[in-house]
């Protein structure tokens, strides 16, 4: 029996939707869903493609109560701006959960990944971070802007500094973050000053050397690394992760493969089970016991994540995109 397919592109997602407390808590009760069990999740199929300088991530999850699942298929091609190419593109596809039909299919170029990794990071804050005056981010691109301008919905600030490699870039991304939080804003060359002066710092980065150093950790300090989420890549030192009072991942199994875990291991440090994100928004696990505390939360990206913002972008979408009949 023939039924209807939505087709929807990037522009039409972008009209639809944007980065918002909405989004944000849908974002957080996949995580939750996560904790409760029954969601199935396998293992994030991943291929670096290192002769092109290029990756590509599929991940799903299947979401207990959920009417739909989403397939993602993420490539990241580093090469493509000299091309006049985007580096990131990729689409999701929403299938039912009843009968694994296809209900639509996102041809979003990686705006769902980056909307829902933003809130991610927005979730994170804001069941881990203290009173946040001055934010730091690492890293100058689309997902330093969007973690900003997330970190402000659920911890508004009223500064934020920028560390890039280029001075240029990073000046630019203030100027954004500036525009879209109205906090006041700037570059600065000294990553250990953006942490030495910040209540939250988020790391956007696609290190495979650490960044963010054991020494300039302080008391009172949340920090959000995102950057790492393949198994060369590292944005913290080992010792800086194993010094803090509180180390959250998004998903365990992840993190010890991809996240920032996998090279604390590899060290011999934090052999214990860390606490998972969704743990802490059901309760199951202690969250951070007062404002002095430094804990640190390791954001590899979920399927359940991709499930989520599929879910509620088809919730929003209302008659936009394209019906064809499959």
């Amino acid at each position: 029996m023939a039924h209807d397919v939505r087709i929807l592109t990037e522009a039409d997602l972008r009209h639809a939707l944007s980065l918002d407390l909405p989004l944000i808590d849908a974002v957080e009760q996949g995580f939750a869903s996560l904790a409760r069990g029954g969601v199935v999740m396998p293992p994030v199929l991943s291929m670096a493609l290192e002769e092109m300088n290029a990756e590509v991530d599929v991940k799903t999850a299947y979401v207990p109560g959920f009417d739909d699942f989403a397939l993602k298929v993420s490539p990241g091609f580093f090469n493509n701006p000299a091309k006049g190419l985007p580096s990131l593109n990729g689409l999701m596809i929403l299938l039912s959960a009843e009968t694994g039909l296809v209900r639509a299919v996102f041809l979003d170029n990686g705006y769902l990944t980056d909307l829902r990794t933003a809130a991610a990071g927005a979730v994170a804050a804001r069941h881990l971070a203290p009173e946040v005056t001055t934010a730091g981010i690492f890293g100058t691109g689309v997902q330093a802007r969007l973690q900003a301008r997330a970190a402000h919905l659920v911890r508004p600030f009223q500064r934020c500094l920028v560390w890039g490699r280029d001075a240029g870039q990073a000046a630019a991304c203030a100027r954004d973050i500036a525009a879209a939080t109205g906090a006041a804003c700037r570059a600065c060359d000294d990553p250990a000053e953006v942490v030495q002066q910040s209540q939250l710092v988020v790391t956007t980065t696609p290190a495979t050397e650490p960044i963010l150093q054991r020494e300039w950790l302080h008391p009172g300090l949340h920090i959000t690394a995102m950057g790492s989420d393949q198994a060369g890549k590292t944005e913290i030192a080992a010792a800086a992760l194993a010094a803090a009072d509180l180390y959250v991942c998004d998903r365990v199994s992840q993190c010890v493969l991809m996240g920032e875990l996998r090279a604390a291991r590899a060290q011999g440090l934090m052999p214990d089970e860390p606490p998972e994100l969704g743990e802490i928004i059901i309760g199951t696990a202690p969250a951070r016991r007062d404002a002095q505390q430094v804990t640190i939360c390791d954001l590899t990206g979920t399927g359940v994540q991709d499930t989520a913002i599929a879910a509620f972008a088809m919730a929003r979408i209302g008659t936009a995109g394209t019906r064809i009949t499959a």
